[in-house]
C-alpha cells in the first residue's frame, strides 16, 4: 500500500514539515480547481513535474493503488476531514497508511470574515458532488432549511452548483413555515472564493440573495439572531404532555400509553413512519421530534382532526410530518413504504389495514386497541401473516385531588399489540 499524505491548503503558508513532504513525494494529485490555485504558490516550481491533475475521485484512488510503492500527496481544500477527501482516503488505504495535514477549514475562515463566533453554529453540507448523475445522499435537503433556521441561530452551509446561494435564499422565501416578518429578519452571508486574491463577502436578506449570482467556490452562513427561537439543547423531544397537543373531545393517545407505544415501535433514526388513524397527531408529533430525519405520514379522515394535526405541526415545528387527509386502507396506496407503522384508529377496518401493511412487509407494526374484538382481529391478522406477536394491557390510574386529599382515578385500559417480522 502506498504512503499517502492528504494536505489541506488555501489559507496559511505551508509549514516546513509539509514542504518537505511535497518535495520528497513521488506524485502530487490535485483537481483542476486546486491545481490552478497551487500554481500560484512558490512551492509549485519545485514540484511541477510530478503534479498530476485528476478530476475524478474514483480515478484518484485507482491511480494511488496502482502505485503501491510510491509516496503520494493529495492536495485538498482547507480541512480534508471536514466534508472532504480525508474520510475517503482513510477508508481506501487505512489509517496506518495515510497522514492528514489540515489547513484552516473554510467554515472557520468564513466566520472570522463576518466576525461571528461559530462554537454554537450548526454545520451542514448541501454539496452533492460534481457529477449530477452520482450525487451523494445528503443528511439534510435544501427544503429543510426553514425548519433548521427556526431551531438554530447560526447555520453554515457548504454549497454546490445546484444548491447554490440563490436557490438557498429562494427555499427560505418560498417556505410556508416562515412568516413574512421572519423571512425579512434573516441575514445571509455569501462567502465567495475564500483564500483567493479576489475573495468577497456579500451580505443581504433572503430576497437580496435570491436575486444574485455568485462565483464558485462559495459557502453560505445564515443568521437568525433577531428571531425568537427555542434553544436546541433544551427542546423537549420526548415527553410532550397532552395539554401541549391540540385535540378534540378527549381524542388523544394518553401520555402513558404513548410512551409505551413509542417504545414498542423500535423507532429508527431514518426512514418512513405511518401513523394510521392519527387523530390529533400526538404520536406523529412525538415521533417527528424524536426522529427529525424520519418522514412521518399522518393518515386521518376526520377533517376536524386534520385541522388539529396541522395546528400541532405548526406549534411544535415538525415540518417532517405530512398529513394525508383520507381513510385507510385506500389512503395508503402510493405512499412511500414505511419502516414502522402505528394504527391508532381503524374505523372498523383493522383487518384490511393490517393486511395492507403485511403485504408490503412492514417490519414493525404497533396497534392500540380499546376493545377485545379489535385485539382479537389484530392478533389473528398479524399471526396469519407470519409476524412474531406480543400484546399487553395497559391500566393507568392518575392521582387526583379531592379536597385536601389525593385519590387515584383509572383511565380506560388499552391493549398495545406489536407485530414484528
Amino acid at each position: 500500500m502506498p504512503k499517502l499524505y492528504v494536505i489541506g491548503f488555501g489559507f496559511k503558508p505551508f509549514e516546513d514539515k509539509t514542504k518537505k513532504i511535497l518535495y520528497d513525494s513521488d506524485f502530487i494529485l490535485a483537481s483542476e480547481r486546486l491545481f490552478d490555485f497551487f500554481t500560484e504558490l512558490k512551492e509549485y516550481e519545485k514540484v511541477k513535474d510530478k503534479v498530476k491533475v485528476i478530476n475524478n475521485v474514483d480515478r484518484t484512488f485507482e491511480f494511488i493503488k496502482s502505485n503501491p510503492n510510491a509516496e503520494i500527496v493529495i492536495l485538498a481544500s482547507g480541512d480534508p476531514l471536514f466534508y472532504g477527501i480525508g474520510r475517503r482516503a482513510v477508508e481506501e488505504v487505512g489509517k496506518d497508511s495515510v497522514t492528514i495535514l489540515p489547513d484552516l477549514s473554510s467554515i472557520q475562515v468564513a466566520f472570522a470574515r463576518i466576525k461571528e463566533s461559530w462554537d454554537n453554529a450548526f454545520l451542514m453540507s448541501l454539496h452533492g458532488g460534481p457529477d449530477p448523475n452520482k450525487r451523494r445522499k445528503m443528511t439534510y435537503e435544501i427544503t429543510e432549511l426553514p425548519r433548521l433556521i427556526k431551531k438554530y441561530q447560526k447555520i453554515a452551509i457548504l454549497t454546490d452548483k445546484e444548491n447554490n446561494p440563490t436557490n438557498i435564499a429562494k427555499a427560505l422565501l418560498n417556505s410556508n413555515e416562515l412568516k413574512e416578518d421572519e423571512k425579512n429578519k434573516l441575514k445571509i452571508f455569501v462567502c465567495e472564493k475564500l483564500g483567493y486574491p479576489d475573495e468577497a463577502i456579500i451580505e443581504g436578506t433572503p430576497f437580496d440573495i435570491s436575486q444574485g449570482q455568485f462565483r464558485n467556490p462559495n459557502l453560505v452562513i445564515l443568521l437568525n439572531k433577531n428571531l425568537a427561537f427555542s434553544n436546541p439543547d433544551s427542546d423537549i423531544v420526548f415527553g410532550i404532555r397532552e395539554e401541549e397537543i391540540i385535540h378534540s373531545d378527549g381524542l388523544i393517545t394518553k401520555d402513558e400509553i404513548r410512551a409505551i407505544t413509542l417504545h414498542k415501535l423500535e423507532l429508527t433514526a431514518n426512514g418512513v413512519f405511518w401513523d394510521i388513524g392519527a387523530g390529533s397527531g400526538s404520536v406523529s408529533i412525538e415521533v417527528a421530534k424524536l426522529c427529525p430525519k424520519v418522514k412521518v405520514y399522518a393518515i386521518e379522515k376526520n377533517l376536524t382532526q386534520v385541522e388539529n394535526i396541522q395546528k400541532n405541526i405548526e406549534r411544535h415545528k415538525t415540518s417532517n410530518v405530512k398529513i394525508i387527509p383520507a381513510e385507510a386502507p385506500s389512503a395508503l396506496t402510493g405512499l412511500p413504504k414505511p419502516d414502522r407503522a402505528f394504527i391508532g384508529g381503524s374505523g372498523g377496518k383493522i383487518e384490511e389495514i393490517i393486511n395492507h401493511l403485511t403485504e408490503i412487509f412492514v417490519k414493525v407494526i404497533v396497534i392500540n386497541a380499546a376493545t377485545i374484538q379489535t385485539l382479537n382481529k389484530a392478533l389473528s391478522s398479524l399471526q396469519g401473516a407470519g409476524y412474531e406477536i406480543e400484546a399487553c394491557q395497559i391500566n393507568v390510574s392518575r392521582m387526583r385531588k379531592i379536597g385536601k386529599s389525593n385519590y387515584f382515578s383509572a383511565l380506560n385500559p388499552v391493549f398495545v399489540i406489536k407485530g414484528k417480522k
